[in-house]
């Protein structure tokens, strides 16, 4: 009898004991360094137990320092003291990322309220409503988590109506937790938005390696068979972390790509040598993440970088040097404005388009320097700092999907 593929696989002896605890998903029981972060949302969202409405809460950072597993560990606190004391508190956690309009992020949060009722197919006006009559004749004091709510398109519209729903509420409340990537997105919001969203702010700073440390070493405890990854190997990975971005997300994802590659040599321990095999493969795992997260309009402008990139020569200095890669800012505007035209989205001025620019640079998506000499006129030279072809599959896959 032929042997079956998978014999190989499930025979292997591996390192791991639990590799789930290794996931970017996975939510721990402590969350070392946040205890400050967890303390203020606690306190802010006391009032729901009292049967007060809590204020709106904006909390921004970058990715990996914690953002959406400590608002999660938060909110399942909540809701399991609530549940236990039949306290007032609800509460509903929405990824705008995967619902990123006002109709779908309203939609999925009703679902958590009604489990038993399908409101696919009704207006975006009917689901608005039923979520105020949950509140209204329940009276509950709702929490909604929008994590990455700067990938609602409407996100203003979205924002206004929530906050102003509680002036249509006799009995129970609806406050917001709005989660970012992105620390200029408060700026766009529109006056009556950031008023109504912003009551309460907050900043996750990045981790030091040191934290990174010592939150690796948590995981390792429990996710790795005893004494099957190298102290060098911790280091190596909370460094290499914290040298990026302070991301807790590369730190662990380091160690669990370290640690498939260990299994897979049949190596028994992970050292920093798998470690330093791993990062290549997990830069490139992040920068995707991280180009996934962009808000719409800001990856219009990287997929005009990309698309230009692959179909442009570059450019020619007076000199006759020949630049490959390097597009004119006014090029790239001028082709955005063509690509957002064709997509029926909003065109955003020059002004914005400039500030995009910068954020870009800011995440080392890409180079900006000012044109100099062998250039006729002064502007500023954009290169993409990855792979022309990848990051444009990446972006066709999110903007056209």
């Amino acid at each position: 009898m032929q042997k079956n593929i998978f014999e190989t696989v499930v025979q292997n002896e591996s390192i791991f004991l639990d590799r789930n605890i290794m996931s970017q998903h996975y939510t721990p029981n402590k969350l070392p360094f946040r205890e400050s972060q967890i303390e203020e949302i606690t306190t802010i969202l006391g009032n729901t137990l009292q049967g007060k409405r809590a204020d709106n809460l904006f909390i921004y950072g970058k990715v990996g320092t914690g953002k959406t597993v400590t608002v999660k560990y938060v909110l399942q606190q909540l809701e399991q003291f609530a549940l236990q004391n039949n306290s007032s508190a609800e509460t509903a956690y929405v990824n705008c990322r995967t619902h990123n309009s006002k109709y779908k992020v309203l939609l999925n949060a009703l679902r958590k309220f009604h489990p038993d009722e399908n409101f696919i197919g009704f207006s975006a006006a009917f689901v608005y409503e039923k979520l105020l009559e949950y509140a209204n004749k329940s009276k509950k004091q709702m929490v909604l988590a929008l994590d990455e709510v700067d990938k609602v398109k409407d996100v203003d519209e979205l924002i206004y109506a929530l906050s102003r729903g509680n002036d249509e509420l006799e009995h129970g409340s609806i406050s917001i937790i709005g989660i970012s990537n992105n620390l200029l997105f408060k700026d766009r919001l529109d006056a009556r938005t950031k008023s109504s969203l912003c009551e309460k702010e907050m900043v996750f700073s990045p981790y030091n390696a040191a934290e990174l440390k010592a939150i690796l070493e948590d995981r390792v405890a429990k996710a790795f068979k005893k004494g099957a990854v190298e102290e060098s190997a911790i280091n190596c990975a909370a460094a290499f972390a914290a040298q990026e971005t302070g991301d807790a997300r590369t730190a662990v994802m380091l160690l669990l790509r370290a640690g498939e590659l260990t299994d897979k040599a049949g190596l028994g321990k992970v050292t920093d040598a798998e470690v330093k095999k791993a990062k290549s493969k997990v830069e490139e795992e992040i920068i995707f993440n991280m180009i996934k997260t962009l808000p719409s309009q800001q990856q219009l402008v990287l997929y005009a970088i990309a698309s230009l990139t692959v179909n442009s020569k570059g450019v020619r200095r007076i000199t006759g040097v020949q630049e490959e890669g390097v597009l004119f800012s006014g090029e790239i505007y001028d082709e955005y404005k063509r690509i957002a035209k064709s997509l029926e989205e909003n065109v955003i001025s020059s002004r914005w388009y400039r500030q995009y620019i910068n954020e870009l640079e800011i995440y080392g998506l890409i180079l900006a320097t000012q044109s100099g000499k062998g250039i006729r006129g002064s502007t500023r030279l954009i290169k993409l700092g990855f792979e022309a072809k990848k990051i444009k599959e990446v972006l066709e896959g999110e903007i056209f999907k």
